[in-house]
C-alpha cells in the first residue's frame, strides 16, 4: 500500500494506524498547493479532489476520504508478528454505528473547524476571533462528548477515531489555542502522542526530531511484538 500525505494534515491518522497495525506500506508526500507528489505526479490524477489522504492497493485501486481509509485499515488483520490490536468494532454492530457517528463528527464540525485556520489567507483579527470562537464552541462540545464515554471516545478501548481525534487536536499548537481548557481532551491528546507509533509516524513526517524517532522506532517494535502475560495471582 501507498499512502499519500502531506505533514501534520489529516492524513497523518491513516499513518499512524498503518504503524499501529505493522502493515507494510511506502508514503509518497504531497505538495498540495502545486498539486503535485515527492514523485511530479500530478496529485488530481490520483484523487481528482486534490486532498489528502489517498491510498492505493496493491490491486491499483485508490481509496480516499479519511473516514473510509480508517475504517478500511481498522478491519485489516496486524501483520504477522504484531500483536493483535482491534482498532474498529465488529461490523454490523451497535458499537460500529458509534465509531462511524464519532468519525463523521470528528470530519464534519471537528477537524472543519479548524479549517479558517489553514486556508492559506490570513486572517484578520476579527475573523481570527470569530474562527476561534467557532473552534472553541466545537471543541467544548468534544470535550463534553468524550466526558461521557470514557478514557477514550468508545469507551475503554483505543479505536481509529482517537487517532484521527489526536491529529485534530495537535493542530491546536500551530494556532495558539491551548487545550488547557478542555481536560479531557487534553488528556486523550497526550495519551495518544505518546504513544510509540504516533510519535514514530509524527517523525517520518518530519515533524519531531530524528533522536526522538530511534526511541519511538525502538519502542514501537518492542510494542508491536505479542505478549505472554500471565494471570495475576
Amino acid at each position: 500500500m501507498k499512502l499519500y500525505f502531506k505533514p501534520g494534515a489529516c492524513s497523518m491518522a491513516s499513518h499512524i494506524v498503518l504503524n499501529e497495525l505493522g502493515l507494510p506500506y511506502t508514503l509518497e508526500q504531497v505538495d498540495t498547493a502545486r498539486g503535485l507528489t515527492q514523485t511530479g505526479q500530478r496529485f488530481r490524477d490520483i484523487n481528482p479532489g486534490g486532498y489528502v489522504p489517498a491510498l492505493t492497493l496493491a490491486s491499483g485501486e485508490v481509496i480516499t476520504e479519511n473516514a473510509a481509509i480508517l475504517e478500511f485499515l481498522a478491519d485489516l488483520p496486524a501483520a504477522s508478528g504484531t500483536a493483535p490490536i482491534q482498532l474498529a468494532p465488529p461490523a454490523a454492530s451497535l458499537e460500529r454505528t458509534r465509531l462511524r457517528e464519532w468519525l463523521g463528527f470528528l470530519s464534519s464540525e471537528l477537524h472543519k473547524a479548524f479549517s479558517p485556520f489553514f486556508s492559506g489567507v490570513e486572517l484578520s483579527p476579527a475573523a481570527r476571533k470569530e474562527a476561534e470562537a467557532k473552534l472553541r464552541k466545537r471543541l467544548s462540545l468534544f470535550e463534553k462528548k468524550l466526558r461521557s464515554c470514557g478514557d477514550y471516545l468508545l469507551g475503554d478501548g483505543l479505536s481509529v477515531a482517537d487517532i484521527y481525534a489526536f491529529v485534530i487536536l495537535n493542530w491546536c499548537q500551530f494556532i495558539g489555542v491551548s487545550l488547557a481548557d478542555w481536560p479531557a481532551a487534553f488528556a486523550l491528546w497526550q495519551k495518544i502522542g505518546a504513544r510509540p507509533n504516533a510519535i514514530l509516524a509524527m517523525q517520518q513526517e518530519g515533524l519531531l526530531p530524528e533522536k526522538q524517532t530511534e526511541v519511538a522506532a525502538a519502542n514501537s517494535a518492542s510494542q508491536n511484538q505479542p505478549q505472554n502475560h500471565e494471570e495475576p495471582a
